[in-house]
């Protein structure tokens, strides 16, 4: 892709660059540890954290949107604090009470579904304890990550309807399969929203114009930064709702910036992951309090950064990484 901005040298990024290993405190996305890429532009912080299995072309997305973020003022805010949710694993239910006590007092809560290994069984039993911790009046949705099939997908929405669903994320993997599976369910009056089917298309606007889900999920890294993100929500026309990539906190700010600039914002947000990590770059981190977050760039603590520093190969992994990405940029 190319960039709406000059790039600025290599070296810059690669002179202020620190990696940096997290541990979580369960395992989640498959991994028991969050590596992540941060540097420092004039404007500030940043984060380049694609995931280890996405490919350069991918990966190269993530780091205009950090350029972009070190380099640019970032978009005018409408609002001082974010409301956001809680995210639960593919957890066991009983475990489901000690992950929410992590979230301080979320109204609302995203429960992985679909997870491999595991049956819709296991998927019911885990929203009727978050249903049971939350009272009537928490917000539940359920993320699937296009694990289902239109027909799986129709099954469980069916078998978790009786939880009071806000809406079903990303329930199967296709533009055609949401758009099927939306209409074989409009009637129950539960939501679709995109997630992949947008972050990860080559035509972000598809799913849109498909009408293949009702709302979006938006990320700032892998849709190539905060203005990007803005126009597709525009174009789309959709409500959105602003979520994380596990990021650290400094790429949590980053969508908090981006929830804060949305025209209208009904939904809240998935930046509380910094809750799901045992450690982070910031004291105190980008965690809830009361529920929301507060607008606003963070600083890393030098110390922190050097306590979690990723080890030599890593570190040189995730160097050679942004080298191969620039040049993609830069092309």
């Amino acid at each position: 892709m190319t960039t709406p901005h000059p790039l600025p040298p290599l070296a810059e990024i690669l002179d202020s660059a620190h990696v940096v290993a997290l541990p979580l405190a369960t395992r989640f996305r498959g991994i028991d540890v969050r590596e992540a890429l941060l540097f420092e532009g004039r404007e500030g912080w940043a984060e380049f954290s694609p995931f280890a299995e996405y490919d350069d072309a991918e990966a190269s997305t993530w780091l205009a949107a950090a350029i972009e973020d070190s380099r640019m003022p970032r978009p005018t805010a409408r609002r001082e604090l974010i409301g956001v949710n809680a995210t639960v694993p593919a957890v066991a239910a009983a475990s489901v009470p000690d992950v929410l006590a992590r979230f301080d007092r979320c109204r609302t809560a995203k429960v992985k579904v679909a997870e491999p290994g595991q049956v819709l069984a296991d998927d019911v039993a885990r929203v009727r304890a978050v249903r049971e911790a939350m009272g009537a009046e928490g917000r539940i949705r359920v993320d699937a990550n296009g694990a289902w099939n239109v027909d799986e997908a129709e099954h469980a929405v069916h078998a978790l309807a009786e939880f009071d669903l806000e809406y079903v994320e990303q329930p199967c993997a296709s533009v055609e399969e949401l758009a099927e599976l939306r209409r074989r369910v409009k009637y129950m009056g539960i939501p679709i929203a995109a997630d992949e089917s947008v972050r990860k298309a080559a035509d972000p606007l598809a799913v849109a114009q498909a009408g293949a889900a009702d709302l979006l999920v938006i990320k700032a890294q892998p849709l190539g930064g905060l203005r990007r993100a803005l126009e597709i929500v525009e174009a789309a026309g959709l409500p959105a709702i602003v979520s994380s990539a596990l990021d650290t906190s400094v790429g949590l700010s980053m969508g908090v910036a981006l929830a804060a600039a949305l025209p209208e914002l009904d939904y809240d947000c998935g930046l509380g992951t910094a809750s799901l990590f045992t450690a982070d770059v910031v004291d105190p981190p980008l965690t809830p309090r009361a529920g929301v977050l507060t607008v606003g760039r963070v600083i890393p603590d030098p110390a922190l950064l050097a306590e979690h520093a990723a080890s030599v190969d890593r570190r040189q992994w995730w160097l050679d990484r942004v080298a191969r990405c620039y040049a993609l940029l830069n092309a």
